[in-house]
């Protein structure tokens, strides 16, 4: 049965850092139709007047309790309509679609005329659909088509069978991000722009994409008050600019710290934030505005009963890293996943660290031909989220493991690894979590070993001989890089609850075994000064997944004040 609400859901601006005044939402009640022979464009559902037998509830997918179908088994393509209303003053400079995510294949339709389309289920993308729209009355249409199981999409942690099972989970199909039209006013707008803190001189550089001629401003406020300004002509589609900033205010792990931002480019106005904040690795160190910072983090995967792939309410995404930091971590792995743009300006307010990943399980990393869709993806990423100060780098691989008895190439994370160094110099880069290293600026390991005893044997040897016990000693060798233990831990517990699931290892059998197994393994981490952060796995139980430090709902499994305890400790690597 549809759920008929009597607001939209998740009716907030999706990304406060890119905020135009003139937006409608579009999420809600939309025409619903399964396309299971991928034969819908044939039998041209596109039409305003086709007919379509269902109803959901967008942003949350067809495989979601939210969206009013929990329809769970593969579904290889799906179509949604709904008509909008236009205005003459809302089309008298450019309209757009926006689109925060689309699992896999969009294309999007307007008045059954085809608008445009996009490769790739996690990163948001835009539709000049001026041309297309007219005043009054209008149809949009979107199709989309999924294959899970191609070698040549990334999945994450979506399960290629037909059930959930260990660590993979409950599918995502279609529309799983807010959809809106954004107006503006002239035909000259911004198309797109980065910001380049600089602590040393407490200024701010602007490099921004542009249509049109004009001037460019940007003007910087903190609690209100503004503290710098500068404008450019614009004579070209790229502008550049520097504002001196009269009040110097760090982002801080833990406190964050934004600056408000305006930039205006002819009748276009932009609202966004940034943070004084810059990421170093030097002396084997992790810095954030040169002072080392231990990273403590939690494996977040971003998964919710009830939406799957998307929060039900934004409430529901800030709470999640309240949560972690009330259990003692400072930031996340965000895993498998590209979060959406509203999570990481939490993480902004809040000082919250996190690594941007992509979801690339189920990409066949033995083949280049696996980076048609993949590497434009993770340009998109890049260029979407590179203001965000929370973000202090970027893991585009997990765990690249052998193919039907292929090896990765090695020039697929090579290419990936250099593309993303040159687009975003400022942050370090991770070719791929755990295995198989190829060129990297971080070194990072996973080791769910459950003896603390071996476990710190092992690790400690770092210290003692500079030797990194090393699981895949035949398939890769680290240089000189810091190194991060980026998974740990993955306790199996249930807690009081009785349930059966999945976890590392043998669990524990009672709460405080679970303590002594946790404070061992953490502490032989944050004693040992030559390591620049852990993530221990992970947040959240996720369906059959019993390994979280909270429930599945978010509720809480064990005393957090205890975790609390030992992870907020010093870390060695601190001490300096």
């Amino acid at each position: 049965m549809f759920l008929f609400r009597s607001k939209i859901p998740r009716e907030e601006h999706p990304n406060p850092d890119c905020f135009r005044e003139h937006y409608v939402n579009l999420n809600g009640s939309w025409e619903f139709e399964f396309d299971h022979g991928n034969s819908g464009i044939d039998r041209k559902l596109y039409e305003p007047d086709a007919k379509f037998h269902e109803k959901i509830d967008v942003p949350f997918c067809p495989e979601s309790k939210l969206s009013g179908i929990e329809r769970k088994d593969f579904l290889s393509a799906v179509w949604y309509r709904r008509t909008v209303e236009v205005s003459a003053e809302q089309l008298r400079g450019r309209a757009f679609l926006v689109f925060g995510a689309v699992d896999f294949h969009a294309v999007v339709f307007v008045n059954g005329v085809r608008a445009g389309e996009h490769f790739g289920g996690y990163t948001s993308f835009r539709i000049d659909a001026t041309e297309f729209l007219r005043e009054g009355r209008n149809t949009l249409t979107v199709y989309a088509e999924d294959d899970t199981r191609s070698p040549l999409q990334a999945r994450g942690k979506q399960s290629e069978l037909f059930a959930s099972h260990g660590c993979d989970y409950t599918r995502t199909t279609g529309i799983w991000q807010t959809v809106y039209m954004e107006f503006v006013p002239s035909k000259e707008y911004i198309k797109r722009f980065s910001f380049y803190p600089s602590v040393s001189d407490s200024s701010l550089t602007v490099q921004a994409s542009v249509e049109g001629k004009g001037t460019f401003s940007v003007s910087a406020f903190w609690a209100g008050k503004e503290v710098g300004s500068a404008r450019v002509e614009a004579v070209g589609e790229t502008v550049s600019l520097r504002i001196t900033l009269s009040e110097t205010h760090l982002w801080e792990v833990g406190k964050g710290g934004l600056y408000e931002v305006k930039l205006r480019f002819a009748e276009d106005e932009i609202g966004s934030f940034f943070g004084l904040r810059e990421v170093s690795l030097s002396d084997g160190v992790f810095r954030v505005n040169g002072k080392p910072v231990f990273q403590r983090l939690v494996l977040d995967q971003g998964f919710y009963p009830d939406g799957i792939y998307t929060a039900p309410t934004a409430e529901a995404l800030k709470n999640d890293i309240l949560l972690s930091m009330k259990a003692g971590f400072n930031g996340a792995r965000l895993h498998q996943k590209i979060f959406e743009p509203l999570f990481l300006h939490y993480a902004d307010e809040l000082g919250y660290l996190v690594w941007g990943e992509h979801g690339n399980w189920g990409l066949d990393h033995s083949d280049y031909a696996s980076l048609r869709y993949f590497l434009p993806e993770i340009e998109e990423e890049i260029a979407r989220d590179f203001n965000h100060p929370a973000l202090i780098g970027w893991c585009p691989f997990n765990e690249t493991w052998d193919q039907n008895g292929r090896r990765q190439d090695n020039d697929v994370l090579r290419t990936v690894y250099r593309t993303v160094k040159s687009l975003d110099p400022t942050r370090p880069c991770i070719d791929t979590s755990g295995n198989y290293h190829v060129e990297t600026d971080v070194y990072d390991v996973h080791d769910y070993d459950q003896n603390p005893v071996s476990f710190r044997e092992h690790y400690d040897k770092l210290m003692t001989d500079g030797t990194l016990y090393e699981r895949f000693p035949d398939r890769q060798k680290r240089g000189s890089e810091p190194v991060f233990m980026s998974e740990y831990g993955g306790i199996r517990w249930t807690g009081r609850r009785e349930t059966s699931g999945w976890g590392y290892g043998q669990g524990p059998k009672t709460e405080e075994e679970f303590f002594a197994r946790y404070r061992g393994l953490t502490e032989a981490l944050l004693q040992n000064g030559k390591m620049i952060g852990f993530c221990y796995t992970q947040l959240t139980d996720v369906e059959q997944e019993q390994n979280g430090v909270y429930f599945y709902d978010r509720s809480e499994k064990y005393d957090v004040s205890k975790l609390y305890e030992i992870n907020s400790q010093k870390a060695k690597i601190e001490e300096e």
